[in-house]
């Protein structure tokens, strides 16, 4: 792109004052392969500044090169170490690939649930979980922390783990410098502002450009229509942008008819002279996500366009590949929908790699598959899976092997696939950006419905869309549907709502950690700075920093009002009830003799309570300093705090919303069973508690107790695994029918844990907490087979999952069974390590890093 003379002189400007304040940013600079954006900039500046920084932008922005400066400016420092956090572990094992292959092994750590390796690096990635407990136990492995990365920080939003970020958020200590990625959300500066009230000096840095133009189209038979009026930026000026083609819009009208003078293919490639819209966003038509989206993949009368007069995946591929679009993501809402395709579009005999990129491609595949043993290959469709690859096709869900998945992710970086049908977990985070995005439907099911998708999804899925550097601008295609409005999708594409709402509850073993760590006062004033109270009240957090700002203040009043004779402060408090009485006394003399109608005997008592103080005070070993006016006036202030104190804790008591609440629940249900104690109002944490502190997951609570009773002694290892699959295991579905269960012990210690369930759960109804569900056994002989060594065939058989479904329940069941042999006094954690051992074989032991 060519600058204009200002432009440059304007970009000269701005790296001559970086070269001058920021030198760690200009050297970082030079090593990159591209120039840094301004955001980029912005953030690298601020952090090199000594701010934390909050940089939120779109997916494929660059935001993780702000990230990789906080390494960078940790090591350039003598001791100081570099945490990088990320949601889950195939990214935290990705970050860790990428940032040894940048400083060497000796330099990058990595701590997940199944990997420890040099974890005294001085930059260690790991997932925020692991980054929580550490904090909890005060690990010694903080010492020197000085960064810590919060790589999709909007996951904070996820109602299962969202709390974890803001636990780690609140209890880093304030001197380590955050830096959270997050995607474009659109509260961020409400975000901004609440990182800035717990954590300090934060920048908050927005950005809505892509760097890479997106290109909206919607296909409508063979034909690729732009989504947008192209004409009417040229005619109109840029406020058209987000005007609706008017083609489509008579398509719409008639049913998916083309309407007069639209015959012809009107999509224009890169070099078609395009005027490029900036962004993906911004502050175009809000529209109305009732009736527009609503009808969106719906059937309206008089439609006279059928399900089969839409482009089939092969043809579709074909066509992208004619216009030079490949390669491209294929969203499909639906595992089996991704692997019925891609079984499609291979018996269309399609092939779209060269002989070379085959060769590649099989190489790669059995160098990086040869742990898994010859047996399972067949068990998990290997060799259709590799026909796919070599074609360059292939699928990537949640339902893969991890193996599988990482191997597509690789052959995509490499340019080897040129078409990948994804569900949309392919959009949260793993780097496979693509030339072109696919929508075939604009709903997905949620659950329990169909239901369209919100702009923060497509917003996400679109954001793979257009490769930095290799891409002049990136294509977004929306199949057409019976019903589709196009003004609905116009809109669902122009609109930048994705707001980041907090999931933080407080649970059980957050409760015996705070409480454990600072008291429970303490734990309150702690749960009232989280975010979720901030947007309860956002007020309430402002008060609560000043609150604890003027404790501090009083601590240093108390020291300076310091007598070396007495208690000064017993003794300014003597002092100003005396003052206080005989203001009293003077008002009701000036009114000849009452105040307020108060009675003689009134009077009387007042009088009496005076003389008592005069002779207190004269009695006072304070009343003889020397430094006693100077101490009482020290006195005073510290009084007059006190007071403006007192009055904002009674604010916020009076203000606190239900996360405070929700805590006072959870303790009174611990203070009942035992794990805390009390004495003398004091709230401290009692010997069970203490094994409480150690388990994590929505089950603490029950998986607490189960040891403390000894529910489960009598178990052998499969038999606690199997028990413990009970624990961990949610169905996609919900489970129809008795599923067959493991024989001996197992279904006594099953009938024990469900009673205690159920005692638990009419606790926690009695206190007003959200009732949990109850433990589903329908992974459990499975589990136990696993765990006795069964083949791998015949345990998928009986679990009725998907490879990669199975593998992510047993990494679940091993976590847990760590904890416990953690936990656990004698026999019950021999037998838990017996059990990891006998889970962790086969596919689930395959790990992408050494």
């Amino acid at each position: 792109m060519t600058l204009s003379p200002a432009e440059r002189y304007s970009a000269a400007r701005d790296a001559a004052r970086t070269r001058r304040t920021a030198p760690q940013v200009e050297e970082f600079r030079r090593n990159q392969e591209f120039d840094l954006d301004p955001f980029q900039l912005e953030a690298c500046r601020a952090l090199e500044e000594g701010h934390s920084v909050l940089v939120a932008a779109p997916t494929g922005a660059g935001k993780t090169i702000v990230a990789e400066f906080a390494v960078h400016l940790a090591l350039s420092e003598p001791r100081a170490k570099v945490f990088y956090t990320t949601p889950m572990k195939a990214l935290s094992n990705q970050k860790f690939n990428e940032l040894t292959a940048e400083h060497g092994a000796q330099s990058v750590g990595l701590l997940t649930g199944d990997s420890n390796i040099n974890s005294s690096a001085r930059v260690v990635v790991m997932t925020t979980e692991v980054l929580r407990n550490m904090l909890y136990a005060d690990s010694p492995l903080l010492r020197d922390l000085a960064y810590v990365v919060m790589d999709e920080v909007h996951f904070l939003a996820d109602r299962f783990r969202g709390a974890v970020w803001e636990e780690v958020i609140i209890h880093l200590p304030r001197a380590v410098k955050m830096v959270s990625l997050s995607a474009t959300v659109s509260n961020a500066e409400e975000f901004g502002d609440w990182l800035q009230a717990v954590r300090g000096d934060t920048d908050v840095i927005v950005s809505e450009e892509r760097p890479v133009p997106l290109e909206q189209h919607v296909l409508v038979r063979s034909k690729l229509l732009d989504l947008f009026d192209s004409s009417a930026v040229v005619n109109l000026g840029p406020a058209a942008t987000n005007r609706v083609n008017p083609e489509l819009t008579r398509m719409a009208s008639s049913g998916g008819r083309a309407g007069g003078g639209g015959g012809g293919d009107t999509y224009r490639g890169a070099h078609g002279g395009r005027h490029h819209r900036k962004g993906q966003g911004g502050s175009g038509s809000e529209g109305s996500r009732g009736s527009g989206l609503a009808a969106v993949g719906s059937t309206r009368g008089g439609g006279r366009f059928e399900r089969d007069d839409r482009m089939d995946r092969p043809e579709l591929a074909r066509l992208l590949e004619s216009k030079n679009l490949l390669p491209a993501i294929f969203f499909v809402f639906s595992r089996i929908g991704c692997d019925s395709a891609v079984r499609q579009v291979v018996r269309s005999d399609i092939r779209l790699t060269e002989r070379a990129e085959r060769e590649e491609i099989r190489a790669i595949v059995e160098e990086r598959c040869r742990s898994i043993p010859d047996q399972d290959l067949g068990v998990l469709g290997y060799w259709e899976w590799l026909e796919g690859l070599e074609r360059g096709i292939a699928a990537h869900h949640a339902g893969m092997l991890p193996a599988f998945k990482e191997v597509v992710e690789e052959l995509f970086q490499r340019k080897l696939l040129k078409v990948v049908f994804a569900t949309e977990t392919l959009a949260l985070g793993v780097n496979m950006p693509a030339r072109t995005v696919v929508l075939e439907k604009l709903e997905k099911f949620n659950g329990e419905a169909r239901v369209p998708i919100t702009p923060g999804e497509y917003t996400q899925l679109t954001g793979r869309a257009g490769r930095r550097g290799i891409d002049v601008e990136g294509h977004a295609v929306i199949q057409w549907a019976a019903g589709l409005d196009p003004a609905a999708v116009a809109s669902l594409a122009s609109r930048r709502s994705y707001p980041l709402i907090s999931s933080f509850r407080p649970t059980y073993n957050m409760a015996v950690n705070l409480i454990e760590q600072f008291g429970r006062d303490r734990t309150r004033e702690i749960l009232e700075s989280s975010f979720a109270q901030f947007q309860a009240d956002r007020a309430v957090v402002d008060m609560a920093r000043r609150v604890r700002e003027q404790e501090a203040s009083l601590t240093k009043y108390a020291e300076a009002m310091h007598c070396h004779l007495g208690d000064f402060q017993e003794y300014s408090g003597l002092r100003r009830e005396l003052t206080d009485l005989e203001k009293k006394n003077a008002r009701a003399e000036g009114r000849g003799g009452s105040a307020n109608g108060e009675s003689r005997s009134d009077r009387d008592r007042r009088q009496r309570r005076i003389g008592e103080l005069r002779k207190q005070m004269r009695a006072h070993p304070c009343q003889s300093c020397s430094d006693r006016e100077a101490h009482a006036r020290w006195a005073e202030r510290w009084w007059r705090l006190k007071r403006e104190t007192d009055q904002l804790s009674s604010q916020i008591r009076g203000r606190t919303g239900a996360v405070a609440q929700v805590f006072d629940r959870v303790t009174d249900v611990l203070l009942e069973l035992g794990y805390l104690d009390t004495t003398d109002g004091v709230v401290t944490v009692a010997a069970p508690g203490r094994s409480l502190r150690r388990i994590y997951g929505e089950r603490d609570l029950l998986v607490a107790e189960c040891l403390r009773r000894g529910t489960w002694n009598d178990l052998d290892a499969p038999g606690l695994a199997a028990l413990v699959s009970t624990l961990i295991f949610e169905p996609r579905r919900e489970e129809t029918g008795e599923r067959k269960l493991p024989n001996g012990p197992f279904r006594a210690a099953l009938e024990a844990t469900g009673e205690l369930w159920a005692q638990l759960s009419d606790l926690e109804v009695e206190h007003r907490l959200p009732e949990s569900t109850p433990p589903s056994t329908g992974l459990a002989l499975a589990t136990q087979l696993w765990a006795r060594g069964g083949q791998l065939d015949a345990v998928l058989r009986e679990a009725d999952l998907a490879a990669g479904d199975f593998v992510r329940w047993m990494k679940q069941a091993v976590d847990l069974l760590d904890q416990i042999s953690i936990v656990a006094d004698g026999p019950l954690g021999r037998t838990a390590r017996v059990a990891i051992d006998g889970i962790r074989r086969g596919i689930v032991s395959y790990s992408s890093v050494a």
